[in-house]
């Protein structure tokens, strides 16, 4: 579930070779891939290697359905918390921590990461290594790379795919992973590990899939490689006063935590850091869930661009690190994923940028009805209800 991620992570792009920019996508599938043989060998690789690496490639249907589909990004936080973070999943990052005691010492001496920020991940994309995907890995970045909606995010994955290939690192015949190209214990695209594969069970290869130690290492390199700030925390649950300024909370509102101390906000368990700036989020408005989104906290979009799943990945860390079950307390009655749809068909012809029309409650829909909800006078805490909907 590490999609989607910035190309410009991947140190690639469309303009990055001529052949790659003159391709584009789409068009016959077998004169797509005869394409990139051709670019494989103008990018120096040999042509019984390239031969070998595209020779059973195949179109799969299966990836796109996938691709459009997403369902699970439509699930508002407390729902997706509830699929994605129960009690024998808690249990079992405790003991994958405990078991892997070493290597996670290692990890927080080298990029300060805290054990329970890595081990949330790896059981949020694989159950800990349990399940890696069974999608043919090159027939998926083909397959996404030959259609047009993301082609300069998965093009440059092949490539990369076929470095691997190279190194012995990847088996075109017999690599799978997830649906969208990902492979690992914490579903790396092949740049990922090429950039930041370590081995990290000092056997002398990096082995993302078996390894779990060289997983561990290698996600939190790519991790610090984000931006991970040492020693800092990432979110905190919190309660806010009942007179709070809705209209300053927000990803897209950042104080001092001390000015949000001033206004009433308080920890709902131990204490906040008034030296960081922080932002409150409200993942399902003034009457639900409370936190304080540190600046690490921002971190984790750049391993998901998801709202739900950055929120909920960044709390199961939390509580993997010690803190207590959150309160969910009583979110207003939000709007199902067509009503959402809906909305953000409405607040594109208001002239408000909601990304794709999609029924997901994302960073810029929530933006865009947090500025309608100033406009119309209600609580502007970005979370969308039927008042909002039927105002327009």
């Amino acid at each position: 579930m590490r999609l989607p991620i910035l190309a410009t992570v991947l140190g690639l792009c469309l303009s990055a070779h001529p052949l790659l920019a003159a391709q584009g996508c789409g068009g016959p599938f077998a004169g797509f891939v005869d394409g990139l043989r051709a670019e494989a060998m103008a990018r120096g690789h040999d042509r019984p290697t390239v031969e070998r690496f595209f020779a059973d490639v195949r179109q799969d249907g299966h990836v796109l359905k996938l691709d459009r589909g997403q369902a699970v990004f439509r699930k508002n936080f407390l729902s997706f918390l509830a699929d994605k973070v129960s009690s024998s999943r808690l249990a079992a990052g405790r003991k994958k921590i405990a078991a892997h005691r070493a290597t996670f010492a290692r990890i927080d001496e080298d990029y300060g990461i805290p054990a329970g920020v890595l081990a949330a991940y790896w059981g949020l994309e694989t159950d800990f290594g349990g399940f890696q995907g069974t999608t043919p890995t090159l027939n998926a970045l083909v397959t996404l790379a030959h259609d047009c909606r993301r082609p300069e995010l998965f093009r440059p994955q092949i490539f990369a795919a076929l470095d691997l290939y190279e190194r012995g690192q990847f088996d075109p015949d017999r690599t799978v992973g997830a649906w969208a190209g990902e492979i690992g214990q914490f579903q790396m695209l092949p740049a990922d590990v090429i950039r930041n594969g370590t081995d990290g069970d000092g056997d002398g290869r990096v082995d993302v899939r078996r390894s779990a130690d060289d997983a561990l290492m290698s996600a939190a390199r790519m991790l610090h490689g984000f931006g991970w700030r040492a020693g800092e925390p990432w979110l905190q649950e919190i309660t806010v006063p009942g007179g709070l300024d809705w209209a300053q909370t927000g990803l897209n509102h950042s104080l001092p935590v001390a000015q949000w101390q001033a206004m009433g906000v308080k920890a709902r368990n131990g204490r906040l850091s008034p030296q960081l700036e922080g932002s409150v989020l409200l993942p399902m408005g003034r009457h639900g869930p409370a936190f304080m989104a540190y600046p690490n906290y921002r971190i984790y979009f750049n391993w998901n661009k998801s709202f739900v799943y950055a929120t909920t990945a960044a709390y199961f860390a939390t509580r993997l690190d010690g803190a207590p079950p959150l309160d969910p307390r009583r979110p207003d009655p939000g709007l199902d994923a067509g009503q959402i749809k809906a909305l953000q068909q409405k607040l594109a012809a208001r002239g408000h940028d909601v990304g794709r029309i999609d029924g997901i409650l994302g960073e810029l829909t929530r933006e865009a009805v947090q500025t309608e909800q100033i406009r119309l006078g209600l609580p502007a805490d970005a979370w969308p209800t039927r008042a909002l909907f039927d105002a327009f």
